[in-house]
């Protein structure tokens, strides 16, 4: 008897517990059902955007190519539609510099480039990119002073650009005739880290240059083997 007792309470609770676990559906499911509908839809947005945005960097760059190809690709570079994105606006003004000085004006490349960086401050890797473009495209043709400032700031310790950026001020300090503080400077860059393997072979190049024979542990780049002592 005590047996029946017990399984007739358990089937009451387990009614009871039904009764509730259907009442809190009822009562609050459609909050369950918004989560779900949240996470579906919000994948399902994710996925047609990026969908769109490869879409548009897809005709941006078969616009680039196109433009590149044409008879005028500094004005054609120029009118290329961004869509909205001020990056590709950013790479596509680079682009048409990069034609300016190929089209031998390299005065004007640099002023794009310097127009570029400009709009670009919230952007610190275009905005320096875009400024070490402008120093090389314009050479010795840079204002000394200018140039120097611009370099200062691109090879702070950390920016995106330092090294390269070093690397132009062993340039400006080659076509100054300032041999010994070129060279110093190389053996300051070629001591620090990440250097690339065809930055390291230009330093090793131009410590040639300058006279001098890259050490061994200087790299990977070009060296130097002493000659064979005569017997």
């Amino acid at each position: 008897m005590a047996n029946q007792n017990d399984s007739f309470i358990d089937e009451v609770t387990e009614d009871l517990r039904r009764d509730r676990l259907f009442a809190f559906f009822r009562r609050y499911g459609w909050v369950a059902l918004v989560v779900i509908l949240g996470i579906v839809g919000g994948a399902a947005w994710h996925e047609y955007s990026s969908r769109q945005a490869e879409t548009r960097a897809q005709v941006w760059g078969d616009a680039v190519l196109a433009a590149r190809q044409g008879e005028d690709p500094i004005t054609a570079l120029s009118a290329i539609d961004p869509a909205g994105s001020a990056g590709r606006k950013a790479l596509s003004e680079m682009l048409a510099a990069g034609a300016e000085a190929e089209a031998g004006l390299p005065q004007k490349a640099a002023e794009r480039l310097k127009a570029v960086a400009a709009d670009l401050a919230g952007d610190p890797v275009l905005h320096d990119l875009a400024l070490l473009k402008a120093v090389m495209v314009a050479g010795p043709s840079m204002d000394a002073a200018e140039r120097d400032r611009l370099l200062a700031d691109l090879s702070k310790p950390g920016a995106p650009f330092e090294l390269l950026a070093l690397e132009q001020k062993v340039v400006a300090l080659m076509g100054a005739d300032r041999k010994e503080d070129a060279i110093t400077l190389i053996g300051q860059i070629q001591q620090k880290d990440g250097l690339s393997e065809p930055l390291r072979r230009r330093l090793s190049e131009m410590m040639i240059t300058l006279g001098v024979e890259p050490k061994r542990d200087a790299g990977p780049g070009p060296q130097t083997v002493p000659a064979p002592a005569a017997n």
